[in-house]
């Protein structure tokens, strides 16, 4: 199946958990009060992209690729960022819940938290 290259979309209100999210490349797409929730995001690049008051909680992330993204008050319970695609990986936060997510052995020394929650959160080295 061949992927997708998505440039300077916005999605608003889109429930990705009741639907599949296509893989591929997305840069600098905006997606607003989309649900990725048990979403399967693996493999999918998303470069320079926002997510604003989304909810991706439990989402799958097997070498998934997030550079320069920005979340912002987005609810993001347990999520697996050690599964992550490493090479480029930075992301800034602001008012985000991630309680539960793991961040182990994995680099983030350029990653901002923002007025976020971060409950029981696995930054082990």
């Amino acid at each position: 199946m061949k992927e997708i290259y998505i440039l300077d979309e916005n999605f608003e209100n889109t429930d990705f958990s009741q639907q599949v999210f296509e893989k591929g490349e997305y840069e600098n797409c905006t997606f607003r009060n989309c649900n990725f929730e048990y979403s399967d995001l693996s493999g999918i690049s998303f470069s320079d992209c926002d997510f604003i008051g989304c909810n991706l909680s439990m989402a799958k992330l097997s070498s998934t690729a997030f550079r320069n993204a920005f979340f912002k008050e987005c609810k993001m319970l347990g999520l697996q960022f050690n599964d992550c695609n490493g090479f480029g990986l930075s992301f800034k936060f602001d008012g985000c819940s991630l309680h539960n997510s793991v961040f182990y052995q994995t680099s983030i020394k350029r990653t901002v938290f923002i007025n976020s929650k971060l409950i029981e959160v696995d930054f082990t080295e």
